[in-house]
């Protein structure tokens, strides 16, 4: 990225064909935009498929990526059983057979293959003859192929590692790693270590794994992503789940990734399956593909490992999507995912070839930046006594408002009451005395916090309440602590008392799911206690299963159950009731983003304690908020806070339009990213002169100025051009004008225009018409 002062540098997919000189004088701010080719995120394009002279149509293969190409290896065409090796080049698009020497590893399917250094491991997998089914084995060897001289070579490695197929294998560390799969009797779990640095030493090492294993499976796939390895899903038996799995290589532990803190409504995890792939590219895994429930899904499933969200992508509308398979393969070079072969309807062998365009844009970190709001207490303006102890608990009225009506109210109510307080004061004290307490209020940095009183809440639910209005998380329980949960029922309670139905439904998720035999009997007199009737109701069904029952009443627990409990437990396993089934949709309540969008648009108004100055015209905000999304505005706050609440706006040196000031407040509330292009070209700069905490918004604006400049719209980002001194993109815009000149002169923004611009537009025009002339004379002559 080239930098020159206060501007920026990004791509375009505008007019790629347009040269533009990017020779201007070092000493006026400009930006420029190194105009090239772009691919559409999100986008599905099919490849040159493999011709059936190069190689034949397979599934069950591997691929893998070296540098800008593809190689395939093995798998089977629904005859026999492959062993050669393809390379498609990314760049040109072209197959061929990769070049060869040595003896190759015999004909196989269910294999593994990882690239490291500069060479492709292959390892075990099923080989012999399916035609007439004979000498059928799985196999423990392993052979390296050399990418720059073609030359495959098999290592003799000591060891006992079980010969298996379909198992997952990756690189980390300068090991290969081999985990689970099938050893022809039986799905395995367990994990096999190798180095690849030296050949002569190299040995099979068992690895002792902890933590929560996954079930012994087969024809999953793995994926390394932040140090850590995933498994998804898999042929498990009678235990197939859709389990995400996660493994620190550092201290050998699996964890299973929960999905509680899923809400209704949210993105639910893929369905269960085999055959499929995963990928990781930057903070994503990607999903796609193989046999879920007899069906064949060809969605595109994307893991936010940092959020641990769900979603599904959905494709650009120029997309030529895939049909659904299963034992395709996948691998991932620069931006891009590519996907080959598999087996599709009917059994079908495919030799197709697809490309994905990922995406790259930095993470969303509205959640984390009024997490650390709440977790620093800076700038707090509200102070909750609660319970009988009167503990106290600070808070920002901006956010605490904006997510509950509830406390809205007793804010607005104690706020009143300091109100009426302080004109009785003013009136009793003197003009003396009222000038010392303005003082004093200057010197200890700012006003007094309003105290607001709630009898009902004591501080540690009410803190765990606090930490969800901020971050729409609350922390999960620990496993088999029953404190945890306990504590998590108190804020279910708050939460039905403050009505927030979003904070409900965690509670009942995260509790329901830490029920286990040893905390059942626990939770359900707490349950009865509060008269949480929905969670007693989880608790009794859990206690009388055929499975649970007889190990709930052997316990010591039991016999200390009041015997109200004890007589309900009894006659709902002699008499289970009907299970009743509502129609009724779930209230999962307002998000952190809906929330902080309505309050932007009108419903923080009168909670607003700064005004925001865009060239003199007044813009009342929140301080809060602007110092939790901007360092920029927090040094400001904390330092040298303007002492008549007014901010003036710019960016650097120049003032964004009220548009598009309005579009980087959006941002700053609740992380919108949707503008005009011509915004995008005032706000290019933002993230770096008010410091948000990445660089997401510039990515955004990169990518709306690549896709949407068009006739249409090309006169008011001219407009922005100049202003902004985007030069390049002034002369994109000129070059658009003259050239569709037919169709602008119609817009009627050109008539509001300035003169400037006009006269601009004027010698663009005047110099396309004599180098027209100028090329028709020469023809003629």
């Amino acid at each position: 990225m080239s930098w020159f002062p206060g501007a920026m540098s990004c791509k375009s997919k505008v007019a790629p064909s347009v040269d533009f000189d990017h020779s201007c004088s070092d000493s006026v701010e400009y930006l420029t935009l190194n105009f090239g080719p772009f691919e559409t995120v999100h986008r599905w394009r099919r490849l040159p498929p493999c011709d059936e002279f190069v190689g034949a149509r397979r599934s069950k293969h591997t691929v893998v990526a070296y540098r800008d190409a593809i190689y395939v290896f093995g798998g089977d065409n629904g005859k026999n059983m492959l062993n050669d090796l393809l390379r498609f080049d990314v760049k040109d698009c072209s197959w061929c057979r990769a070049f060869t020497t040595g003896t190759p590893p015999a004909p196989r399917y269910h294999h593994s293959a990882v690239v490291y250094g500069s060479s492709m491991f292959v390892f075990g997998g099923y080989t012999g003859d399916i035609y007439s089914n004979s000498n059928l084995k799985n196999k423990n060897d392993l052979f390296e192929y050399k990418f720059a001289t073609g030359q495959w070579t098999e290592w003799k490695v000591e060891g006992r590692l079980v010969a298996r197929s379909a198992h997952g294998a990756t690189v980390y560390n300068d090991k290969l790693w081999i985990f689970a799969g099938y050893d022809g009797n039986a799905r395995l779990n367990d994990m096999w270590t190798i180095s690849l640095q030296d050949r002569e030493q190299a040995c099979w090492e068992e690895i002792e794994q902890s933590g929560e294993i996954p079930p012994s499976c087969c024809n999953f796939p793995v994926a390394v992503c932040r140090d850590k390895m995933f498994v998804f899903s898999g042929q498990s038996g009678a235990k197939i789940t859709n389990n995400l799995f996660q493994f620190e290589f550092k201290g050998h532990m699996w964890t299973r990734i929960p999905t509680e803190h899923l809400l209704r409504g949210s993105p639910p995890p893929p369905q269960r399956r085999y055959g499929h792939t995963m990928v990781a590219f930057d903070r994503h895994l990607y999903v796609f593909g193989g046999a879920a429930d007899n069906t064949l899904p060809n969605e595109l499933h994307c893991y936010d490992v940092d959020s641990q969200t769900w979603e599904v992508i959905q494709p650009s509308t120029d997309s030529e999507m895939p049909s659904g398979r299963l034992f395709h393969a996948a691998a991932v070079i620069h931006d891009a995912m590519y996907i080959f072969g598999g087996t599709v309807d009917n059994n079908v062998r495919s030799g197709e070839m697809y490309r994905f365009q990922f995406s790259c844009y930095p993470k969303c970190t509205l959640h984390e930046d009024y997490g650390k709001l709440w977790e620093n207490r800076q700038f707090c303006d509200v102070e909750f006594i609660l319970g009988e102890r009167e503990e106290r608990v600070l808070g920002h009225i901006a956010i605490v408002t904006a997510r509950c009506q509830w406390l809205r109210k007793k804010i607005l109510q104690a706020r009143d009451r300091q109100k009426q307080k302080g004109k009785q004061e003013a009136g009793e004290d003197s003009e003396e005395a009222a000038a010392s307490k303005q003082k004093d209020s200057k010197s200890s940095g700012g006003p007094p916090l309003l105290e607001v009183s709630i009898r009902e809440a004591e501080a540690q639910p009410f803190e765990v309440l606090m930490q969800f209005l901020y971050t729409d998380k609350i922390q999960y329980p620990r496993r088999g602590h029953v404190q945890d949960v306990l504590l998590i029922m108190d804020v279910y309670k708050l939460a039905l008392s403050f009505k927030l139905s979003r904070l409900e439904q965690l509670c009942v998720q995260y509790i329901e799911a830490s029920v286990d035999l040893q905390n059942v009997l626990s939770v359900c007199e707490n349950a009865n206690k509060l008269q949480l009737d929905q969670l007693k109701e989880h608790c009794l069904n859990f206690v009388v299963k055929e499975s649970h029952f007889n190990q709930v009443i052997m316990t010591k627990e039991f016999e200390h159950l009041s015997t109200p409990l004890i007589v309900e437990i009894v006659r709902r396993k002699q008499h289970p009731p009907p299970r009743v089934y509502s129609d009724q949709p779930v209230d999962i309540g307002t998000s952190l983003v809906q929330d902080m969008k309505a309050y932007l648009e009108g419903a923080g108004l009168e909670f607003c304690d700064i005004i925001l100055l865009l060239d003199g015209h007044p813009r009342p905000a929140h301080k809060a908020i602007l110092a939790a999304r901007s360092s920029y505005f927090e040094a400001m706050f904390r330092s040298f806070m303007p002492e008549d609440g007014q901010v003036n706006i710019s960016i650097g040196e120049m003032v964004p339009s009220k548009q598009a000031f309005e579009s980087m407040l959006r941002y700053i509330y609740y992380g919108d990213v949707n503008m005009p292009p011509e915004d995008s070209l005032y706000l290019f700069a933002a993230p770096y002169y008010y410091g948000f905490s990445n660089n997401r918004l510039q990515a955004y604006c990169k990518q709306n100025l690549e896709m949407n400049v068009t006739v249409e719209n090309v006169l008011q980002i001219l407009e922005a051009a100049d202003k902004t001194q985007a030069l390049d993109m002034k002369k994109h815009c000129l070059h658009i004008i003259v050239h569709q000149f037919i169709k602008v002169s119609k817009l009627p923004n050109l008539r509001s225009l300035s003169q400037p611009l006009l006269l601009d537009i004027i010698e663009s025009l005047a110099s396309h018409i004599s180098d027209k002339q100028c090329a028709e004379m020469s023809s003629d002559i």
